[in-house]
């Protein structure tokens, strides 16, 4: 997904700077209301900001030129924190990748932010609450939302190098269904093994810390105790 430095247009790199920051910002806002507000689940957002980290930094190559696949990470965050927090998260993931790991650039990190950190857990969130109020079981719900990030994200990366790279014959069409095709073919394993993952670890938070879920208003104190009498 990470698109490289210098890979795209100054255009199309000024664009998406100026797309994503008004999530950012607002991410930032919303960052430091919840570290001031409840300082108890600093540990957590430590969690989901390694999980982005650990997870896209995963890199394999891939036939799309000026990019790569790998999983990205963002469905815990997003669950727990939303996806504006989750945006703050992936930035600061991606500058940290682009400046010292050479993994994607700081010329492309509006674009890669708005695909990764943006786009993908908005997503993943509308399918959260909407699975929420079917009265999903949680642990289907938060495969879903790590499998629909991940796949969702590139999409819109798709998306982002078709608009830049529009195919002579055929146009912005063609070029976005050849480079979604062949992400397609990495990108939807990966996205299967990323949800389940996430659902595991998931599950590990709810076993040792499901009193700061309840906080957080992911989980009621009902389905806390409800989980925890199935895992006896």
């Amino acid at each position: 997904m990470h698109i490289m430095e210098g890979y795209l247009p100054w255009q199309w790199c000024v664009f998406w700077y100026l797309v994503s920051a008004p999530f950012i910002i607002y991410g930032i806002y919303l960052l430091n209301r919840q570290v001031k507000e409840h300082r108890e689940t600093l540990s957590l957002l430590a969690v989901s900001g390694a999980f982005i980290f650990l997870l896209s930094s995963l890199k394999m190559p891939s036939p799309v030129v000026g990019s790569c696949s790998h999983p990205t990470g963002t469905g815990l965050s997003t669950v727990l924190f939303g996806p504006f927090i989750t945006c703050v998260l992936s930035v600061i993931v991606l500058i940290f990748q682009a400046l010292f790991m050479a993994h994607g650039g700081i010329t492309t990190l509006g674009a890669n932010d708005f695909s990764m950190g943006i786009a993908g857990p908005l997503l993943g969130y509308a399918v959260y609450r909407v699975a929420k109020a079917a009265k999903l079981n949680i642990f289907v719900n938060i495969f879903l939302v790590a499998f629909v990030a991940d796949l969702f994200t590139y999409v819109i990366t798709a998306i982002e190098l078709a608009a830049a790279f529009p195919a002579t014959h055929g146009g912005f069409l063609i070029s976005f269904e050849t480079f979604f095709g062949i992400y397609a073919v990495t990108q939807v394993p990966l996205a299967i093994v990323e949800g389940l993952l996430i659902a595991l670890v998931f599950k590990y938070i709810v076993q040792s810390r499901g009193d700061i879920l309840v906080k957080l208003k992911v989980l009621t104190p009902e389905q806390v105790t409800k989980i925890m009498e199935g895992f006896k």
